[in-house]
């Protein structure tokens, strides 16, 4: 098992920032394990623009938000990355297991940052009664079929939920030529930013239904329409508000979920309700020398605030390794 002074999981905007930032603040010894075949993370799928104005006072799309911290990361000798490095293991100890294509390789960190992101909440984490035709799939990976594969997910579409995904996907497959026919938000108002709901919905004329939500889905090989009704202020269905919407692709934008999985086989302190770390101070654990940071501590409305957090989860990892000396 090789020695390591800092092992940061998870090469996408927080992982960056936490990389540069451990490193401007003293840490000559960084791995940085990344499980993708390139650093950048999410960032690599979002192709529009809204990236960077507060970090890099720039617009910026998604991968030049990435490629600017890319570039630093390739700058820094002190840093070595990791691709294809898939982490199975982490325990109270800092030792990790990670695995790359044809090898099992552990490394004992003296700290250890978890940059390891967010997943989409399901389609049954959203209670959606119905058949399981194909045409369902997360807002996420509709993004990156349609940004990194090239492929479409459909052509009739509903939305369900007003995420900021949600909200820009609607647009994403309007541009592609698929008619959006509704997105469907079960609360009071949009959890998306006022921005992406007007440049993304009312420019485009698609109508965004509060209070409602999609009580069932319906199809055999593919989706072919859903039931929208109205719901009151304890989410219970309204008598007489049922509407169909025909369509051939639902797309879920249901919320996200911290991925702290890892953290927990360490035994973390985690809290039930958010999938987030019990901590004292932000990108804290209740295991000394593990620190958390971007949208795995907290879910993040924009990247530019994981990167100003992250860049302090550096810095604190780096002092905490300057104690230990």
């Amino acid at each position: 098992m090789i020695e390591r002074d800092l092992v940061i999981v998870g090469g996408g905007p927080a992982g960056m920032a936490a990389a540069v930032s451990a490193h401007e603040n003293g840490v000559k010894d960084i791995l940085l394990l990344e499980r993708d075949q390139f650093l950048g993370g999410i960032l690599n799928q979002c192709i529009h623009t809204g990236f960077g104005l507060n970090y890099f006072k720039e617009i910026l799309t998604g991968p030049e938000f990435a490629d600017r911290f890319i570039k630093k990361i390739d700058d820094i000798k002190d840093i070595e990355v990791s691709l294809k490095s898939f982490v199975i293991k982490l325990n109270n100890n800092l030792e990790i297991t990670y695995l790359k294509p044809g090898e099992m390789n552990e490394v004992k960190a003296k700290a250890v940052i978890m940059a390891t992101g967010c997943r989409e909440r399901t389609r049954e984490m959203a209670h959606i009664a119905g058949t399981r035709p194909s045409g369902i799939f997360s807002a996420g990976l509709a993004q990156k079929l349609i940004n990194v594969e090239g492929l479409l997910a459909g052509n009739e579409v509903v939305v369900v939920g007003s995420g900021d995904i949600g909200l820009i996907m609607a647009r994403r497959m309007t541009l592609e030529g698929a008619k959006v026919k509704a997105v469907i938000e079960i609360q009071k108002q949009s959890k998306g930013l006022v921005r992406n709901i007007v440049q993304c919905l009312d420019d485009f004329g698609i109508p965004l239904y509060l209070s409602h939500k999609i009580s069932r889905i319906y199809g055999q090989d593919r989706v072919n329409k859903v039931d929208v009704v109205k719901v009151d202020d304890k989410y219970n269905e309204i008598p007489g508000t049922k509407f169909e919407i025909s369509c051939d692709t639902v797309l879920i934008s249901a919320g996200l979920i911290p991925e702290n999985e890892l953290i927990e086989m360490a035994g973390v302190e985690i809290d039930r309700k958010t999938n987030t770390p019990v901590a004292t101070d932000k990108n804290k654990t209740s295991i000394e020398g593990l620190f958390v940071c971007g949208n795995a501590f907290q879910i993040y409305d924009l990247v530019d605030s994981v990167a100003r957090d992250s860049i302090l989860a550096g810095k604190m990892a780096a002092e905490y390794l300057k104690d230990k000396k």
